[in-house]
């Protein structure tokens, strides 16, 4: 069980939407908050990521300006609005509708002057925002990653794919580009955990390598319908209930039943989000043994009761609005 890929996969609420956009000095782009997460890779050139001016509607992120190298990746959360800049004193504009060429999954926007350019993919990824996984939550509000240097290879291939894809028209983009955005997601999260100390004492990047708590991760996201209990997982651990008890909640951040809980209610959303199954199946596939039981402890988790938040996710628009060419 690849408790990173699970995670992700139980949060995605649609296909990420993406933007190729191209700077010419000067230039300043400021973005809307999104429900979900953001993204940038600097594909060619260099620029500044921003907080907000005064101008900006939301919140603003607590971050300084950060200059960004050909090969960068950054990845924001947390619905708030920043800015990218060839110059942190670029003044920004909003960002106005991409335009989407027919069959073309990229939609594409350019700004600025005639000085030198830079190109950037910048998107957004569906996130399901009514319980975020405590993984996703431990993310600081703004990740960084740089790929020179030889630093983090495997992201830096994947930026290297994307930058040949969207700058040569060839047979086949239109599926490869979407599908390495899919993974661009993964290679982000994983690089980020693998920046963190081995020393590290608590925390996922903790849990998931530690040899008594990982294998009770992967025990609870293999069978969530399971009836679980702190001594069969200790147990699964190879440690006593106490010991287990106690690592769990100091690494994962929240006691062994309440994560189960937690996880259950992810597993039932994606599937009222992704699928028709009748709440029956719904409830027996997360361990509930009736349909009310399952609607109660879904309600109090989501607000909804299960029916209206599958009603709620079918309405809910795509983050970004462009226009066909």
């Amino acid at each position: 069980m690849d408790i990173l890929t699970e995670v992700l996969g139980s949060m995605r609420t649609g296909r990420p939407a993406s933007v190729r956009t191209e700077g010419r000095a000067p230039w300043g782009l400021r973005l809307p908050p999104v429900a979900g997460a953001g993204f940038h890779v600097v594909l060619r050139g260099s620029c500044w990521l921003l907080p907000p001016d005064d101008g900006a509607a939301g919140p603003a992120p607590r971050h300084e300006p950060v200059r960004l190298h050909p090969g960068d990746v950054v990845f924001l959360q947390n619905n708030h609005s920043h800015a990218l800049a060839d110059d942190p004193g670029t003044p920004a504009v909003d960002a106005g509708p991409a335009r989407f060429r027919p069959g073309s999954p990229i939609g594409a926007l350019s700004l600025g002057g005639d000085g030198p350019r830079t190109t950037l993919l910048c998107g957004a990824y569906h996130l399901d925002q009514g319980r975020p996984h405590p993984l996703v939550r431990q993310l600081p509000e703004v990740v960084h990653l740089e790929t020179r240097h030889g630093r983090h290879p495997e992201l830096s291939a994947a930026v290297g794919l994307l930058r040949a894809e969207l700058e040569e028209e060839r047979a086949g983009a239109a599926g490869i580009v979407p599908a390495l955005i899919d993974a661009l997601l993964l290679y982000v999260l994983r690089a980020w955990l693998e920046e963190q100390p081995a020393t590290a004492v608590a925390g996922w990047s903790a849990a998931l390598r530690d040899p008594v708590i990982a294998p009770a991760l992967t025990a609870i996201h293999e069978d969530p319908a399971a009836r679980w209990s702190v001594e069969s997982l200790a147990a699964r651990a190879g440690t006593s209930r106490a010991t287990f008890a106690r690592r769990f909640h100091t690494l994962v951040g929240e006691p062994p039943l309440a994560y189960l809980t937690r996880w259950r209610m992810t597993t039932a959303a994606r599937l009222l989000r992704e699928a028709d199954h009748p709440l029956s199946i719904v409830a027996t596939r997360t361990g509930y043994g009736s349909e009310f039981a399952f609607a109660k402890a879904f309600k109090r988790a989501y607000g909804l009761p299960p029916g209206g938040y599958r009603r709620h996710a079918a309405a809910t628009p795509m983050p970004f609005a462009g226009r066909h060419a």
